[in-house]
């Protein structure tokens, strides 16, 4: 019985390997671009899953917990392990459950994803509650360990997202099911290719606007963003400027006083001392664009 969805193989691409080279690449070219349209017709649910993980998150200790196997692990690390550094987003509110454990993210270790009892434990070893958020991903949906993860994540009153690529057993369980239907694959059952696209887009969709929502943005700019090393700081210089209205030449006392945080340091640039404006942010949960309404509403309110 043939497969449906990212298991099926599609006639047209049959004898593929026999083609010129520029025909291979527009063809999976062509394909890359269904990733796009499958995740514009789930933007509705991928804006209610967002919305309810910020909601859980804000103003607690709630974790984002990423849940895969395979190549979905490893987008799922890549999207949490990069809110870090761009949004300042506590490490310690960062966790993985990842079949076959940290060593499956540079190597293939086979039959970990068929592990549902793993992904009982795993989960049971993260103490998950109610003030966290899973996102469980899996291309095929029918993922063993990804779906007991998800249950687990589920039963302990944890925000259940989860994105699969085909109607599935996963998206059935959670509390948000994210269907990016891509269809077959040029590779026949490689999901690494647009499958995997997919993913990406909605891991991306759903942290940043989750990140936004949570304050970690000011007029389209990471304001939260960690000043690591040279081209940062000169990043962080030009944000404080631009906010600001000053010369970038003229914030470097406010960013130093700040220890280089962006958003205290427009503050501090506008004649707030630094333990005072901290103590603004932390009033408005680092809204940095909440505060500035405040001291000066006409400049700065939203649009």
């Amino acid at each position: 019985m043939a497969k449906s969805g990212t298991e099926n193989f599609s006639t047209q691409y049959w004898g593929m390997e026999k083609w010129p080279s520029g025909r291979i690449l527009g063809t999976m070219f062509e394909d890359q671009l269904a990733s796009l349209v499958a995740v514009r017709d789930c933007l509705g649910v991928i804006e209610g899953a967002a919305d309810a993980a910020t909601d859980r998150l804000r103003g607690g200790g709630g974790r984002l917990i990423y849940a895969g196997a395979g190549t979905s692990a490893r987008l799922g690390v890549q999207d949490g392990v990069e809110l870090v550094p761009t949004y300042s987003w506590p490490e310690s509110r960062l966790d993985y459950l990842i079949a076959g454990g940290l060593g499956a993210l540079t190597r293939s270790i086979e039959g970990a994803e068929d592990d549902s009892d793993a992904g009982r434990r795993d989960a049971a070893n993260l103490n998950i509650g109610a003030a966290d958020v899973l996102i469980a991903v899996s291309a095929s949906g029918a993922t063993p360990y990804t779906i007991a993860a998800c249950q687990a994540g589920k039963d302990a009153g944890a925000v259940t997202i989860g994105i699969a690529n085909n109607a599935s057993p996963l998206l059935d369980i959670c509390a948000y099911p994210i269907l990016a239907e891509t269809g077959p694959e040029p590779i026949g059952g490689s999901t690494r290719m647009k499958a995997g696209s997919a993913q990406k887009i909605v891991l991306n969709l759903i942290s940043t606007l989750i990140m936004i929502r949570l304050g970690r943005v000011f007029g389209g700019l990471m304001v939260d963003m960690l000043a690591t090393n040279d081209k940062l700081r000169d990043r962080a210089r030009r944000m404080v400027a631009q906010i600001t209205g000053d010369n970038e030449t003229d914030v470097g006392d406010a960013l130093n006083a700040a220890d280089w945080n962006v958003k205290l340091a427009v503050l501090v640039q506008k004649g707030v001392s630094a333990k005072d404006g901290q103590e603004l942010l932390d009033g408005q949960d680092g809204d940095l664009g909440q505060v500035l309404e405040k001291l000066s509403p006409e400049k700065f309110k939203r649009r």
